[in-house]
């Protein structure tokens, strides 16, 4: 991936697909911006500089919903620690799941019939052989569950160096995605984990130490952790490596939005707004309702580089506020950092000479972290109770309380004891206005065709329409209100439905899409 840091110039420069190596204009001359030609109908160029090293950026305007990128994974494996997986289709098993093994290699699948077996670059066209010949099968059997993930965690970075002996064309292509080693080294923890748990593992224990250097796996490593895409929805998840999309630029405030297809993990990237010919193309690394501090933090400890972009420059979050803390003091300004670049910068109120430190902000922002944590997630009372008494100490976009109003926002409707028939105006009124606000913030950091917007219009459309017709039948609003009420009801529902029909078949989102078609199916014409 692409981000807003010095990346060490690559020796090779293999092209993503699309890409016309005789067009090849690129120049390699310290400084000085490169614009690799693509073919005339790419929809994207990639450029580099010494400072990002290399981006996409829209080779022509492009419109909110545009297709940049279609792609099948490069390669595909199990996430970081995690629980046992059919090693053919990622699905992750429960308690009752009936026992299944490879009968090559004994490691779990979920069936013998199981489709992922036969797939490209998976299981037996890759790990599934050498794992049989090396008995790895034998240290499952020994090891703890904590071990047990770490094994799983490792047959990614497997496979990656297996396709050297089945692919070489798609190995080669991995090698051409920054694995940051450089940066990764001043690291030691992390630097020192992966090498206990991944490449001595891969090399040791399992018996590929003939096969594989220590310095390639900790490369592939690297790949990994700086380029994988989490891809699917439970109960499959996985990582996946793409070609192309490992270019795009991170950006706290990111254009383009993806998707990927539930079982084949065929990923499609678009555009969320109109995009102006030359600019960059970037989505985020990080979760949008989420503050500066934090963003950058994650930035730092999980991709290795310190977000510089608009909205992590800007104290306000370009207005949303969202790590602003309310002054106890004055009771009327709000405590911002000084220089939010810089992650240890004093914060100050607006208003009045009261000062913080940032490990004071830290602390707190900690404590009340905490305390959210030991809300249980359908309880409705405890989750208004923090709202209620932290807006005294966080401003209302705070991300802490946006977090808990969009929990609201959707377990309003949702649970026994909330659902929609159950609601009483006042808790009708007080969802729409937790979805009003939730909108305002992400308009501002996600505007255009984002699936967070889809679906709190989804969320928002409900409240209204029950409100309007209530008001209605007691004669408080005529005919004329009623259809103003109701066309922004159908704006919302028409808004999230072409925002969320492109999510995957099958997908939570999807079924939100089918259910906002029904809803305007069912109003009729307004």
């Amino acid at each position: 991936m692409a981000p807003h840091h010095r990346k060490k110039k690559h020796k090779k420069q293999n092209l993503p697909s699309g890409i016309s190596k005789e067009n090849d204009n690129s120049s390699t001359e310290q400084g000085h911006l490169v614009h690799i030609q693509l073919e005339a109908s790419a929809p994207y160029s990639v450029k580099r500089t010494e400072e990002i090293g290399r981006y996409l950026v829209a080779s022509r305007d492009l419109k909110a919903g545009d297709v940049i990128i279609e792609t099948l994974p490069l390669i595909l494996g199990p996430c970081a620690e995690t629980e046992p997986v059919c090693l053919a289709c990622h699905s992750t098993f429960t308690p009752d799941s009936v026992i299944h093994r490879c009968e090559r290699c004994n490691w779990r699948i979920c069936s013998p019939n199981c489709q992922g077996l036969l797939a490209p670059s998976a299981h037996y066209q890759l790990e599934c052989i050498p794992l049989r010949d090396k008995a790895v099968y034998k240290l499952l059997e020994t090891s703890t569950s904590a071990q047990v993930k770490l094994m799983y965690e490792a047959i990614l970075t497997l496979r990656c160096m297996l396709l050297k002996t089945v692919d070489f064309a798609s190995y080669d292509r991995l090698l051409d995605m920054e694995p940051l080693n450089d940066v990764r080294q001043q690291i030691p923890k992390l630097w020192n984990r992966n090498h206990k748990e991944i490449v001595q593992r891969i090399r040791n224990d399992w018996g590929f130490a003939a096969e594989f250097t220590e310095q390639e796996l900790h490369t592939i490593c690297g790949i990994i952790e700086v380029n994988a895409f989490e891809v699917g929805q439970e109960p499959i998840k996985a990582r996946a490596l793409f070609p192309e999309a490992y270019l795009l630029m991170h950006d706290c405030t990111p254009n383009t939005g993806h998707t990927d297809a539930l079982r084949t993990h065929y990923l499609t990237v678009r555009v969320l707004r109109d995009v102006k010919t030359g600019e960059s193309l970037t989505l985020t690394y990080a979760h949008i309702l989420q503050g500066t501090l934090k963003r950058r933090h994650h930035l730092k400890e999980e991709k290795f580089f310190d977000c510089n972009c608009r909205r992590c420059s800007d104290p306000t979050e370009l207005g949303t506020y969202c790590s602003a803390l309310r002054c106890t003091k004055c009771q009327r300004g709000l405590i911002l950092p000084v220089n939010p670049l810089e992650q240890k910068s004093e914060w100050r109120c607006q208003q009045c000479p009261t000062a913080m430190s940032c490990d004071s902000v830290i602390l707190l922002i900690e404590k009340l972290s905490q305390q959210l944590e030991c809300i249980g997630g359908n309880d409705v009372n405890g989750l208004e109770s923090f709202l209620r008494l932290q807006n005294t100490v966080l401003h209302d976009n705070h991300y802490l309380l946006l977090s808990v109003k969009h929990s609201l926002c959707e377990l309003y409707g949702k649970i026994e004891r909330y659902l929609i028939p159950q609601l009483n105006p006042d808790q009708l009124k007080h969802k729409e206005t937790l979805c009003r606000d939730l909108l305002e913030v992400v308009d501002l950091l996600e505007p255009g065709l984002s699936r967070l917007r889809g679906t709190i219009m989804y969320e928002m459309h409900v409240p209204l329409l029950i409100e309007a017709g209530q008001l209605f039948q007691s004669g408080v609003i005529q005919p004329n209100e009623l259809r103003r009420r109701l066309k922004e009801v159908q704006r919302l529902l028409k808004e999230s439905e072409r925002i969320l029909s492109v999510e995957p078949e099958g997908s939570p989102e999807h079924s939100i899409a089918e259910a906002a078609r029904d809803a305007l199916e069912n109003m009729g014409s307004v």
